[in-house]
C-alpha cells in the first residue's frame, strides 16, 4: 500500500471520528438538559440531588451493555465525569475531605463525585464530620480501613456521637511512591508520611533506606509539601502529589502488599437510607449487654437469616474500662425483610443498636 493511499485512509477514518464526535457532543448536551430537568423536579419535591444508588445502577447497566473494546473501568470513568458535569450545571456539590490536596482521600472523593464537585480540604477526620453535621458541605469523605493495616480508629470513634450517616463507599487501590527533590536514594536523609502509609511501606523502607530518619506527619500531602522545600527529605505519597508539588518519583509501588486497598466512606446528613440496589451493605454500631456469651447470641440471628457478616471490629467504650462497642458490616439493606427481622431479634441482647447507613457496595475490581 502506498504512503499516499495510507494517508488518505487515515484522513477518512479521522473524518469519520469527527462526525461521531459531533454526534456524541449533541447527545451529551441532550442528556445534560434532561438531567437539569430532573434536578429541578428534585428541588421542587425536596429530594436529594445526589443519589448514589441511582449512579450505581447506571454504572451496572452500562457494564452489561458494554461490548468493548473499552473496558468497563474506562466507561465508568467517562460517565462519572458526564454525571459530575451534569450536576454542576445546577449547583456543584460541596465535598469535605481529609486534606490537603492530592491525598488519597482527595483521590477517593474525585473517584466518587467527579472533577466538577467543589472539594473542601480540612485538616482532620473530626473536622470532616463537623463540616457535614453543620451543613457547611453536602458530603464528606473519610478513610475507614486499609486491607493490610486494618481500621482507622478515629473514623470509627467519631460515629459514636456523630449524626452523620454513611451514604456510599469507595475502595481505592493505594500505590505509594517515594517522592523527593533529590535525584538518588543516597541524598535522602529523612522520610515523611502519614503513620498508615509508613506502616504499609515498613519493609521497603527497611530494605532500601536503612538508617534514614522516619517522621510521622498529619498527611502524605503535607509530607510532600515538606519534601518540596527540603532537598534531603522524601515523602511517601501518590503520583498526583508528585505532580502537584513538583517532585521526582524516586520509586513507585513501594507498599509492602501488592494488593493494597483503602476503603473510604461518604458521609451525609440524611438519616433515611437510599433505595436498595440489589448489592448492598449495612453498617451497624452495637453496644451489647455485659453477659457471658452475649456476642454469640447477638450475632446468631444474622446466621439464622443467611445474612453474610462482612466485618466486625471492636472499639473501647469511652469512660467505661474493659467495655466495648462493635462495628459490624453485613450484606443487605435495612429496608429488606431478612435484615430488618434480624435487627429486631438482636435488640434484646443490646444496650443500643445504631444503623450507620445502608448503601451500595463498591464494585469488585476483579469482576468482569
Amino acid at each position: 500500500m502506498s504512503r499516499k493511499h495510507t494517508s488518505a485512509s487515515v484522513a477518512s477514518l479521522r473524518a469519520h471520528i469527527d462526525r461521531i464526535d459531533a454526534q456524541i457532543l449533541t447527545l451529551l448536551n441532550r442528556r445534560a438538559r434532561l438531567a437539569v430537568q430532573i434536578g429541578r423536579s428534585k428541588r421542587q419535591d425536596g429530594a436529594r440531588a445526589y443519589v448514589p444508588e441511582r449512579e450505581q445502577q447506571i454504572f451496572a447497566r452500562l457494564g452489561k451493555l458494554n461490548q468493548g473494546p473499552l473496558p468497563n473501568e474506562a466507561v465508568r470513568a467517562i460517565y462519572r465525569e458526564i454525571i459530575s458535569a451534569s450536576r454542576a450545571l445546577e449547583e456543584p456539590i460541596r465535598v469535605a475531605y481529609l486534606g490537603p490536596e492530592a491525598t488519597f482521600t482527595h483521590l477517593a472523593a474525585r473517584e466518587q463525585f467527579g472533577s466538577q464537585a467543589v472539594f473542601v480540604p480540612v485538616a482532620t477526620i473530626p473536622q470532616v464530620f463537623a463540616e457535614v453535621e453543620r451543613g457547611q458541605v453536602d458530603y464528606g469523605v473519610v478513610p475507614v480501613e486499609n486491607s493490610s493495616e486494618g481500621g482507622v480508629a478515629i473514623t470509627l470513634d467519631m460515629f459514636v456521637e456523630s449524626t452523620a450517616r454513611i451514604v456510599a463507599e469507595v475502595s481505592l487501590e493505594v500505590r505509594h511512591c517515594l517522592l523527593s527533590r533529590a535525584a538518588q536514594f543516597v541524598q535522602v536523609r529523612r522520610v515523611l508520611a502519614h503513620p498508615q502509609a509508613l506502616a504499609q511501606c515498613r519493609r521497603w523502607l527497611t530494605t532500601h533506606l536503612p538508617g534514614v530518619l522516619i517522621e510521622e506527619v498529619a498527611s502524605n500531602s503535607h509530607a510532600a509539601a515538606i519534601a518540596a522545600e527540603d532537598r534531603h527529605a522524601a515523602a511517601i505519597a501518590s503520583r498526583m502529589a508528585a505532580d502537584h508539588y513538583g517532585l521526582r518519583v524516586l520509586a513507585a509501588n513501594i507498599q509492602d502488599q501488592a494488593a493494597n486497598f483503602t476503603r473510604f466512606l461518604v458521609l451525609g446528613r440524611d438519616p433515611s437510607p437510599g433505595r436498595p440496589t440489589g448489592r448492598d451493605k449495612t453498617s451497624l454500631l452495637l453496644s451489647v449487654r455485659d453477659e457471658v456469651g452475649i456476642l454469640y447470641r447477638t450475632l446468631k440471628p444474622f446466621a439464622e437469616h443467611a445474612i453474610n457478616l462482612l466485618r466486625i471490629e471492636s472499639r473501647p467504650l469511652k469512660g467505661r474500662p474493659w467495655e466495648y462497642l462493635f462495628f459490624i458490616d453485613v450484606e443487605g439493606h435495612i429496608s429488606e425483610e431478612p435484615l430488618a427481622r434480624a435487627l429486631q431479634e438482636i435488640a434484646p441482647y443490646c444496650v443500643s443498636v445504631k444503623v450507620l447507613g445502608s448503601y451500595g457496595r463498591w464494585p469488585d475490581p476483579s469482576a468482569p
